[in-house]
């Protein structure tokens, strides 16, 4: 074949491929009487269109998310809908234009065609073979992609003329650039019972009493669930399981990479073209003449450019024996390597991991016992079954089998080790007493049965259950009472500048903090609160049993004029000027479809729906 020959045939070959991944060109053709699937004014929807769309967006979401999706779970997610809707837009605008008289001449067509690197020959130039070639294969003719590219090009210049010349004022990012970057300074401390100059006395049995009548709601007990059940677990069987000592030595032996590792190191590998300049190199080094940094960045590289990791002897080839005889940052080589002479560097040494048989033998023991136990487990669920089915209860079950019973009053914040399986939980919550009880499975491979026996409403703590939770809560409730008379009390002083240290007050200094910056011991809404203040304010915050006094003593505006302020501020003002834009164009496409009637053949959109199941 002459040369060519072979290079037409390279570039049809290129075509090809190329003309897969235009989004414009066929890649379904949905052949027969019906054409299209829907009309927009006057403006067809190509069937294939439509059929390609969905094609294109369902590869999209695959990409996305990394897994498979069918046509049926596109449809789930609303797919078809957002693609004929995208369509009916478009065909709206194609309208629209057509109405308004916007359409590009032969030149500005021309123009269009031959920047399409799919219709370019190896030099650039427009190739004509290749232009038919493509359109030929998208299923189209010459005068029908052309009268797609006039509408496209049209239809650009329609959507440019709607969203063009919207831009924010700067006003408005001003704004919002004052908002989330004014910093703050201020003084706080924070007041114990500690604080008070006499200490609030124990509560008396009628102060406990009436705090707890008058707070009801903060000692209620939820409304439980009672529950029987009865479990297995692998961990139940683990000690009864007999696991023979050639199967552990076996593991072991299997395993003996994990057990045993060799020492290994955190080396950079510096290659040079020839051993001359290696060892000038290394003369260099060992001379206090450079460095190995130096060395690296004469060479047009990063120190990551040169890292290898961490290694081991084997690793290295030939150049592990010179490299392990060395210390931490000394520099090995020149040695030859597969990739050249090269200088070696160790930063770091991860000492040889050693451990014996019977080190290993009661992790290995553990681990196989668990895994047979699962399957004894799980052997066992038929017959466990069998026994329900046949009428046995619960306590007959613990009685037969090797389950064990237990009971649980059951709620959402149940902290028995049962209610930490979510299987378990899931059936408690949902179990009724008319339910007969079955067998199933916990996330580490155990099994359950369970059997609702009643439930109880929400109700009041006996007294006594909680009494010292009231006596805590009603000694802090004083301690709040008293603190905030203590504040009163000094606050003409604070707010006359006075600072905290003269009441004997811890004064804890913050300074540039940002809106949405974090205060460690302070209570919730503290920041917030400071960003309400004016400077020289003092604000209290009550949070409990104790009171967070806090004193803001400047305000500090954001540098407008500083690089990082100026990219925000214009970060800002894009995407705001984008988001109204989209808006405009949204509302826009919106009343074309009132001015242009839509019409769809729910015949052939099935059709292609069917297709792609």
């Amino acid at each position: 074949m002459s040369k060519g020959k072979t290079s037409k045939t390279l570039v049809w070959i290129l075509m090809a491929m190329l003309i897969l991944g235009l989004g414009g060109f066929g890649v379904t053709n949905l052949s027969g009487a019906t054409r299209t699937v829907g009309d927009v004014g006057g403006k067809e929807i190509d069937i294939n269109d439509y059929a390609r769309a969905l094609q294109e967006e369902l590869r999209t979401i695959e990409a996305q998310t990394g897994q498979s999706i069918s046509f049926s779970q596109g449809q789930l997610l609303g797919l078809d809908r957002a693609v004929l809707s995208r369509l009916v837009v478009t065909r709206a605008m194609d309208a629209e234009a057509e109405h308004i008289g916007i359409s590009i001449g032969d030149e500005n067509l021309r123009r269009e065609l031959i920047a399409i690197p799919a219709f370019q020959s190896l030099d650039g130039s427009f190739d004509r073979d290749a232009y038919a070639f493509a359109i030929d294969q998208a299923g189209m003719n010459e005068t029908r992609f052309e009268d797609s590219v006039r509408e496209e090009t049209a239809r650009s210049l329609l959507q440019g003329a709607v969203v063009s010349g919207i831009n924010m004022p700067d006003t408005y990012a001003n704004a919002v650039v004052n908002f989330v970057a004014e910093q703050r300074d201020f003084t706080w401390t924070e007041l114990t019972a500690d604080n008070l100059t006499r200490p609030i006395a124990p509560p008396t049995e009628a102060d406990i009493k009436g705090y707890y009548d008058d707070n009801l709601e903060d000692f209620m007990i939820p409304a439980m669930r009672q529950i029987t059940f009865v479990q297995l677990n692998p961990e139940m069987l683990i000690d009864s399981v007999e696991i023979e000592e050639s199967v552990l030595q076996q593991a072991y032996e299997d395993r003996s990479a994990e057990f045993n590792r060799p020492e290994r190191r955190l080396v950079e590998r510096l290659v040079f073209p020839n051993m001359a300049a290696a060892k000038e190199a290394k003369e260099q080094l060992d001379a206090d003449k450079t460095t190995f940094e130096a060395l690296v960045e004469s060479r047009g590289l990063a120190l990551s450019d040169v890292d290898i990791g961490d290694v081991s002897q084997a690793d290295l080839g030939p150049a592990g024996g010179s490299v392990f005889g060395e210390p931490t940052g000394a520099i090995a080589g020149p040695v030859q390597t597969d990739l050249g002479p090269a200088l070696f560097r160790t930063n770091g040494i991860l000492a040889a991991q050693l451990t014996s048989f019977d080190q290993a033998r009661p992790a290995l023991r553990e681990e196989l016992a668990t895994e047979r136990a699962r399957r004894i487990i799980d052997a066992q669920i038929g017959d466990i079954d069998d026994l329900l089915a046949a009428g046995a209860t619960l306590e007959e079950l613990a009685t037969e089998t090797e389950m064990q019973i237990g009971s649980i009053n059951w709620h959402e914040g149940a902290e028995d080790r049962i209610a930490g399986y979510e299987g378990f939980r899931n059936r408690a919550a949902t179990v009724k007493v008319e339910d007969f009880p079955k067998i199933e499975e916990l996330e580490d491979g155990g099994i359950f049965a369970l059997r609702l026996d009643g439930e109880t409403e929400t109700q009041p703590a006996p007294l006594e259950d909680v009494r010292m939770a009231v006596s805590d809560a009603w000694t802090d409730t004083r301690t709040g009472q008293a603190l905030n008379i203590l504040i009163t009390n000094l606050m003409p002083r604070l707010e006359e500048g006075t600072d905290f240290t003269s009441f004997g007050f811890n004064a804890i200094e913050e300074t540039d903090i940002v809106r949405n910056g974090f205060i460690p011991g302070t209570p919730a809404g503290f920041l917030p609160m400071v960003f309400e203040m004016q400077q020289g304010d003092v604000r209290a915050l009550n949070d409990g049993a104790g009171i967070t006094l806090v004193r803001l003593n400047s305000i500090h505006a954001p540098a407008i004029g500083s690089p990082e302020i100026s990219a925000f501020s214009d970060n800002i003002t894009q995407q705001v000027s984008a988001g109204i834009a989209q808006d405009i164009f949204d509302a826009y496409a919106q009343s074309l479809q009132t001015i242009y009637p839509v019409t769809l053949n729910q015949q052939a959109l099935n059709a292609v729906h069917s297709q792609l199941q």
